[in-house]
């Protein structure tokens, strides 16, 4: 029965169902995570209606980059703007991982 697949999913789990009460970092459910990245996925998942494949994938890069930049603090405009303007003055292939918003300084 569904009951009974559902009791033996809680017991074999049972030790990490627990975890929450011995680690106070850990919440009890996922809810600010999922709601933190849902408009990410949401654009992301709209990116495959851009016309073509590859501009779908184009599409869904950059919108998760300026969601990232969102999530960590850093105005979406400004990190791209600056990360635009270094490309195009000839920034290194070899220090992208600098261009990254979580490496964004004014």
């Amino acid at each position: 029965s569904k009951l009974a697949k559902a009791i033996r999913y809680a017991t074999s789990r049972r030790s990490i169902f627990e975890r929450f009460l011995t680690d106070g970092r850990i919440e009890l459910d996922s809810n600010i995570v999922e709601r933190a990245i849902r408009p990410q996925t949401i654009t992301r998942k709209n990116s495959l209606f851009a016309g073509s494949d590859g501009g779908g994938r184009t599409w869904a890069t950059i919108a998760t980059l300026l969601q990232t930049a969102k999530m960590n603090n850093v105005d979406p405009q400004a990190w791209l703007t600056q990360t635009l303007e270094r490309i195009a003055n000839g920034w290194s292939s070899s220090d992208l991982d600098a261009l990254m918003p979580w490496n964004y300084a004014r």
